[in-house]
C-alpha cells in the first residue's frame, strides 16, 4: 500500500485564544518583575556590611556586563547596529543614567540603614510624582480627580514630615529621582535594555576608578567569596526584573501595568514592618493611608476611562 502523509489535524489557535495566551504570559512576567523588586531589600540586606557606594559601583559594572551578554545573545550579528546611537542620545542617557544610579544609591543606603519603610513610601509616591512632573514639564493638565488625589497625597506626606520633625527625605528623593528618570527617558526613542546598557556603560569608568581607589590590587574584590558572589549577582538583580517588565509592558495595558507596580512597594512595606520590625508610627499610618487613597482614586479613574474606550469600539 502506498505510504500516506499524516498531517496534523490540530486546529490553529484562534486570534482570541492567541491574544489571551500572550496576555497571560505578559501578566506572569509583570507579576514576576514586581514581586522580584518587592523582595530586593532582602538581597541588599545581605550586603549590609559593604558601603553603599561600593555596592552601586559593582552593580554598574555587572549590570553592564550582563546586559551586553544578553543583548549579544538576542541580537547576534545585529548587536553593533542595535547599540549604535547618536552623540545627543548618549548625552541624554548620561543624564538619565546619573538619575537612576542616584536612585539606586539612595535605595541601597536606605535599606542598609534600616529604612525599608521609607523606600516603600517613595515608590508608592512615584506615580503621583509622575503626574506632577507631567503637569510641570509636559504641559499636561490635571482633571479634578487627579487634583484631589495629589492634594491628599501632599497632605499625607506633609503630615508625616511634621510628625517626624523633618520632611521624609528618603521617600521624596526616591520618588523624584525615579520620576525625573522616567521624564528624561520619555524624550528618548531608545529601547529599555539598550538604554540601560548605555546608562551603566557611561558610568563604568567612574565605577572602576572608585573601586581601584579603594583596592588597587583587586579592583574592589576585597571581600570573602560569598560577598563577592552577591556583588556580582547585583548586576543580575538589576536586569532580570527589567527584562520581565519589558516583556510585560508589550503585552499588557498601561492601566494593568500601573496596578501591578504597587506589588513591589507593598511587599517591601510588609517586609519592613513584619520581618525587620521597623517602627510603623502614627505618622506612617496617616501617610500610607493618604498615599493609598490617592492611588486608588487615580487608578479607579484610569480603569473607568479604559472601560469607556473599550465600550465605544
Amino acid at each position: 500500500m502506498p505510504a500516506t502523509n499524516h498531517k496534523s489535524t490540530l486546529p490553529n489557535p484562534s486570534p482570541i485564544t492567541a491574544a489571551r495566551t500572550e496576555h497571560n504570559k505578559g501578566l506572569s512576567a509583570g507579576i514576576f518583575c514586581f514581586v522580584f523588586w518587592g523582595f530586593a531589600p532582602v538581597f541588599f540586606k545581605l550586603l549590609q556590611h559593604v558601603p553603599a557606594l561600593s555596592i552601586i559601583a559593582h552593580r554598574i559594572i555587572w549590570a553592564a556586563a550582563f546586559l551586553l551578554l544578553f543583548l549579544a545573545i538576542r541580537e547576534r550579528s545585529q548587536l553593533l547596529k542595535t547599540l549604535r546611537i547618536s552623540p545627543k542620545q548618549l548625552l541624554i542617557l548620561f543624564i538619565s543614567g546619573s538619575l537612576v544610579i542616584s536612585n539606586w544609591l539612595i535605595f541601597v543606603w536606605a535599606v542598609n540603614d534600616g529604612q525599608i519603610l521609607a523606600t516603600s513610601l517613595g515608590y508608592f509616591t512615584n506615580p503621583l510624582v509622575n503626574i506632577f512632573l507631567g503637569l510641570l514639564f509636559l504641559g499636561e493638565r490635571l482633571n479634578k480627580t487627579q487634583t484631589v488625589a495629589l492634594i491628599i497625597a501632599a497632605a499625607a506626606t506633609t503630615y508625616l514630615g511634621f510628625y517626624l520633625g523633618q520632611p521624609p527625605w528618603i521617600a521624596l528623593a526616591l520618588a523624584v529621582t525615579f520620576g525625573l528618570y522616567g521624564l528624561v527617558r520619555k524624550t528618548l526613542d531608545v529601547g529599555p535594555l539598550v538604554g540601560l546598557f548605555w546608562e551603566t556603560s557611561l558610568l563604568l569608568l567612574p565605577a572602576l576608578l572608585y573601586l581601584w581607589w579603594l583596592n588597587p590590587e583587586q579592583i574592589g574584590f576585597a571581600y570573602d567569596l560569598n560577598t563577592t558572589a552577591l556583588l556580582v549577582l547585583s548586576g543580575m538583580i538589576t536586569i532580570l526584573p527589567l527584562i520581565g517588565f519589558n516583556y510585560a509592558a508589550k503585552r499588557l495595558t498601561l492601566t494593568l501595568v500601573g496596578f501591578l507596580q504597587y506589588i513591589g512597594p507593598s511587599i517591601s512595606f510588609l517586609i519592613a514592618v513584619y520581618f525587620y520590625g521597623e517602627d510603623f508610627t502614627q505618622g506612617h499610618k496617616v501617610a500610607f493611608a493618604g498615599i493609598w487613597t490617592a492611588l486608588v482614586i487615580v487608578s479607579w479613574q484610569s480603569i473607568r476611562i479604559t472601560l469607556k474606550q473599550r465600550a465605544s469600539l
